[in-house]
């Protein structure tokens, strides 16, 4: 994080404890109730995550990286060196807290049996790997496939990078815990697990509770080690936490309210409130903060946000909104008459007329910038700005400095900002959060759309604070994923023009959106519409009288 200006951090910087590596196994079996996974309960007197169920596993120590244990190990070709140490700490560990030993009678296809893993010392202070070459064995971490890899929260006073393995439960073995680490093993079914947790009676962590999650769409051991035999589908995850209704509540990467989090307190700190607000400004940084308009909808969400930018008296405003009085007398408030510019990212009724209320609100002849709309616009998306932004003009607000990207395809007029100090692009409604938003035709425009996208991709930028939803971390990321989506769908539009010969919009969208509520069929229809003369651009098909044919 070093690109960020501390100093706009809103709870300070306090640097992380650096993470320790570490390695979990999970040891599965089929069973009448369906797959099974064996935990234990930790003791209640442990440093780290004291009473709670947990998967087998501990740090890795150097003797896991040594020699010794790469002798007496077994490994496929696609396990590298890094997979082989991780792995030797999750078996030693299952052998040292439960006993169970998985490993190979040396040179042979048949694993250790019970009476074989029973003559080994499972006391810490045994050499676990000479004792596996002097009993002519070796740890099958062939067996093992690599499921996820989890780093604790970064506010935390002792942290771990997790690797987590599974592997199936060598057959006739019986889990006995030390008494001392672990205590009470059991076999259970995932959802099982995850029932009993909420019901207050296994009380488990954050990536337990998400790994059985993982778990519960499979129902076999077999389905799960098959899903791991690639790194590429290997689940890397970072939490971070914030507060919903006051209490504290963690996410990942794949979740809408992770990148809020991450950028209100980079250093993990359990203190951003996520819940949607309309009555007051929620500070994101020093000098951002945002006001969602009470205009909750299918087409926006929680409402739109108005972002104002600024601070010691000096703010400019984008987006201010649909005309709701309460809503522009909530940003008057906040900007007093330290208001210096207004600017819409384009013309639609929930972003920009509000700017001339805004405007009578303060008092003060400020200035309403953006792009005027164009003859493609609906006659309630009718805007003209005071004056026209051009494309990389910088507008300063204090020791904030804004930036104007054109990016039209949502809307013909649309521009997004960057604030370059602190690498944070305010996005409108071309990059959104938690939906895709709607190109309409004609305004819309589906090639201008995914180019647009392509400029955004190569802008130095972090966080997307979009005009709906929660901030997006990895920005370049998100945007990318989004290009994916959409050349996802045009390949669907292109199949189903070809499944069905072609034919009227209201015959294309049951294919090509068969993914999609068909309650939602005439939103998609627009958005079909962009996608269909994308692809008569790119020459991929025509059209002739409102009906649609590949080429």
């Amino acid at each position: 994080m070093n690109s960020i200006r501390r100093e706009k951090l809103l709870h300070g910087w306090r640097d992380p404890v650096a993470p320790r590596s570490a390695a979990t196994i999970l040891l599965l079996r089929d069973h009448d109730d369906g797959l099974q996974v064996l935990m234990t309960r930790r003791s209640e007197t442990a440093s780290f995550a004291p009473g709670v169920y947990v998967f087998p596993g501990g740090a890795v120590d150097a003797a896991d990286a040594s020699e010794a244990a790469h002798s007496v190990s077994r490994t496929r070709a696609d396990q590298d060196a890094d997979h082989r140490q991780h792995a030797h700490a999750a078996l030693r560990e299952s052998f040292e807290e439960l006993g169970i030993l998985l490993a190979w009678r040396k040179g042979q296809q048949s694993l250790c049996e019970p009476h074989q893993a029973a003559k080994l010392d499972r006391s810490q202070d045994a050499d676990f790997y000479a004792q596996l070459a002097d009993h002519e064995l070796e740890l099958a971490i062939d067996r093992t496939g690599w499921l996820s890899q989890w780093t604790t929260d970064p506010d935390l006073p002792k942290r771990f990078q997790v690797r987590f393995f599974v592997a199936p439960m060598p057959p006739g073995q019986e889990p006995v815990a030390d008494g001392t680490e672990q205590f009470e093993p059991v076999w259970i079914n995932p959802a099982q697990a995850l029932s009993r947790h909420e019901q207050g009676g296994f009380k488990m962590i954050f990536p337990t509770i998400r790994t059985l999650g993982q778990l519960k769409r499979y129902e076999r051991v077999e389905q799960v080690i098959d899903s791991c035999q690639s790194t590429t589908k290997v689940y890397f995850a970072n939490p971070r936490g914030g507060l919903v209704k006051g209490k504290e509540a963690r996410f990942t990467e794949d979740e809408s309210q992770f990148g809020e989090v991450h950028m209100v307190a980079p250093d993990g700190k359990m203190v951003h409130a996520l819940d949607w607000r309309h009555d007051a400004a929620v500070p994101l940084r020093t000098n951002v903060q945002r006001l969602t308009a009470p205009n909750a909808g299918v087409m926006t969400g929680p409402g739109t946000n108005t972002y104002i930018v600024g601070e010691a008296g000096q703010f400019v405003v984008i987006d201010p909104g649909p005309d709701l009085p309460e809503h522009i007398e909530r940003i008057a408030n906040v900007v007093g008459d330290g208001l210096q510019a207004i600017i819409c990212t384009h013309s639609h009724p929930d972003h920009s007329p509000g700017a001339p209320l805004l405007r009578e609100a303060v008092g003060k002849p400020v200035p309403i910038l953006g792009l005027k709309s164009l003859p493609t616009a609906r006659a309630n998306s009718s805007f003209t700005p005071d004056r026209e932004l051009a494309h990389g003009e910088r507008i300063v607000v204090g020791d904030s400095t804004l930036r104007a990207v054109f990016t039209p395809g949502h809307a013909a007029n649309h521009v997004c900002l960057v604030l370059e100090e602190d690498r944070l692009l305010f996005s409108g409604d071309h990059v959104l959060n938690g939906s895709t938003t709607v190109v309409d035709p004609p305004d819309g425009n589906m090639f201008d759309y995914i180019a647009s996208l392509k400029v955004l991709a190569q802008e130095p930028v972090d966080f997307i604070l979009p005009a709906h939803g929660h901030v997006l971390g990895s920005a370049r990321h998100a945007i990318e994923k989004l290009m994916a989506h959409r050349l996802g769908r045009e390949a669907k539009v292109a199949a189903a023009l070809a499944k069905t010969g072609g034919g009227t919009l209201d015959d294309i969208v049951p294919v090509a959106y068969d993914d999609v509520n068909s309650g939602l069929f005439p939103i998609a229809k627009r958005s079909l519409l962009a996608h269909l003369e994308k692809l008569v651009t790119d020459g991929k098909a025509s059209v002739n009288e409102g009906r649609w044919a590949p080429i």
